[in-house]
């Protein structure tokens, strides 16, 4: 019996735009401007917040999206029951479509509504809505509970929004894996391209800073100097290779390969988990789906951040993988933590990489003047991780 020949290796998915709204800035410009002269959140003074009352609070260490005005990119109609998830959320897509050249001036110019989706990871939702409406319930009554912002309480409504703001018919998918979402969105994104589902996607992540959100965090002791709590949104716009070259696309970068892991805790009543076994599975999981060696990754974007615990277990797991020169770097030193949009904002940041950026804060290893395969790594707080790669983009 002969053996059956292998399937021919299907085309990489293409990132053809990029929306983000981060602390270091809001729009793909403005983000890689100041990736261009990296500044760490440590070495920046703490100002007062904006997105809640902080005054019985002694400097939180926090890192907003300063001075965000959803007007300025939505206009001034229909934002008055939308929270700040939300909006964070679809201006995001907004610029990401229009970054891409499948929208300008609110229509579309390629592609259509009923062919364009969006794939979305947040961790807490809309925790500020929870907590407001809870807040009227408990203190006054469940009679004066705005029932028009009762829908921000459901986990998947700052997607839904997005899709009826921008139009985007086809799916609305919402993914909630923690820290690990924003990239296993691009692995759900990867299915519904592969199935026909649609023609474009808005591929991404975000996360709203809210008292509730702080104050978690802080009790928990998982705040520092070095540790600061972030927020922000940001949207990869995926297509198949085919549909970005029919219409002539500027490509950002390749999407070559995913990996994802598990691993329990051996207590069940342990709280957080950092398993380095999990992201070194899901690393070396990623490259084969690549079919990229180890030694040809230029630059990691890890998910380090300043807590012991987990730094410890991801360089753990990446040292048992890469070569001791390879470049492993930290954007969330610069970017604090976002959560469930992590992922995507290590994308938006190995995104700038490729595109002639240097890559930093470095962790181990050193920089090479160009950067053509990244890698970027989430490790989840409970055991879960994931790895995605990226190629810069070659026509």
């Amino acid at each position: 019996m002969e053996p059956v020949p292998p399937l021919p290796r299907r085309e990489p998915r293409v990132i053809t735009g990029l929306g983000i709204v981060s602390p270091l800035g809001i729009g793909r410009e403005a983000f890689e401007t100041a990736l261009a002269t990296p500044e760490l959140l440590s070495n920046r003074p703490l100002s007062p917040v904006e997105t809640f009352d902080a005054t019985k609070l002694e400097n939180p260490p926090i890192a907003e999206v300063r001075g965000f005005d959803a007007a300025k990119y939505l206009g001034d109609k229909g934002l008055r029951t939308l929270d700040r998830l939300t909006k964070l959320m679809v201006v995001a897509a907004r610029l990401g479509l229009v970054d891409a050249g499948i929208k300008k001036d609110g229509a579309f110019v390629h592609s259509s509504p009923q062919r364009a989706g969006i794939v979305s990871s947040n961790a807490y939702g809309s925790l500020e809505a929870i907590v407001e409406l809870d807040r009227v319930a408990k203190l006054e009554d469940a009679r004066y509970i705005n029932p028009a912002k009762f829908p921000n309480t459901v986990a998947n409504s700052a997607s839904g929004y997005v899709s009826i703001w921008e139009s985007l018919q086809a799916l609305n998918v919402a993914v909630s894996d923690g820290n690990c979402g924003g990239l296993d969105a691009f692995a759900c994104a990867d299915i519904y391209l592969d199935s026909e589902r649609a023609d474009v996607l808005a591929v991404g992540g975000a996360e709203a800073m809210s008292e509730a959100l702080f104050l978690a965090f802080e009790k928990f002791g998982a705040l520092s100097d070095k540790t600061r709590l972030s927020e922000g949104a940001a949207f990869a716009i995926v297509e198949p290779a085919a549909h970005a070259r029919a219409r002539g696309a500027r490509g950002l970068a390749h999407i070559l390969g995913f990996g994802t892991a598990f691993i329990p805790p051996e207590d069940d009543s342990t709280l957080v988990h950092a398993s380095s076994e999990a992201l070194e599975r899901a690393v070396r999981d990623a490259l084969a789906d690549a079919e990229v060696a180890p030694e040809e990754v230029d630059v990691i974007a890890s998910s380090m951040l300043g807590v012991t615990l987990f730094d410890r277990s991801e360089l753990r797991a990446l040292s048992a993988v890469f070569p001791k020169d390879t470049c492993i770097t930290a954007p969330k030193l610069m970017l604090g933590e976002t959560l469930g949009a992590g992922g995507a904002m290590g994308v938006a940041t190995a995104l700038a990489w490729l595109g002639g950026t240097t890559p930093a804060p470095v962790v181990q290893g050193t920089a090479k003047a160009k950067t053509r395969i990244a890698l970027v790594t989430a490790m989840g707080f409970y055991g879960n991780a994931s790895a995605l790669v990226l190629k810069r983009y070659e026509s």
